[in-house]
């Protein structure tokens, strides 16, 4: 899996990296085909800062997960734990819908003979 950080506005530091690529790491579990996570982070006045991850998975999919706040590594933890929800949400509507697929068929073999 790719992993891309950037900071506008801001430096990150070797810390903040690390955080990021530790919460953004557990992604694939969600999801298994996630290829490539972006991490953007954006320094505003005021000491606000927001923090946007991106990821990308097979079959041009993206899911973006955002969050604002003063507290840097907070916005980090919140922004994915937003994206697990939708990858989560995603995989069971896949999961889901391979099931109801399978049961159509047989239904309409029953009542064609």
């Amino acid at each position: 899996m790719l992993f891309t950080i950037t900071g506008k506005h801001i430096d990150v530091t070797e810390a903040i990296r690390n955080h990021a690529e530790e919460k953004t790491s557990k992604l694939p579990k969600y999801y298994n085909s996630i290829n490539q996570v972006e991490v953007i982070i954006d320094g505003q006045p005021g000491g606000n800062s927001s923090v946007e991850i991106i990821a990308r998975a097979e079959h041009g999919k993206v899911f973006v997960g955002s969050e604002t706040g003063q507290d840097l590594y907070r916005c980090i933890d919140l922004s994915a734990r937003k994206l697990e929800r939708q990858l989560r949400r995603t995989k069971g509507k896949e999961r889901d819908n391979k099931k109801h697929a399978g049961d159509g068929g047989s239904k309409q073999l029953e009542l064609l003979q």
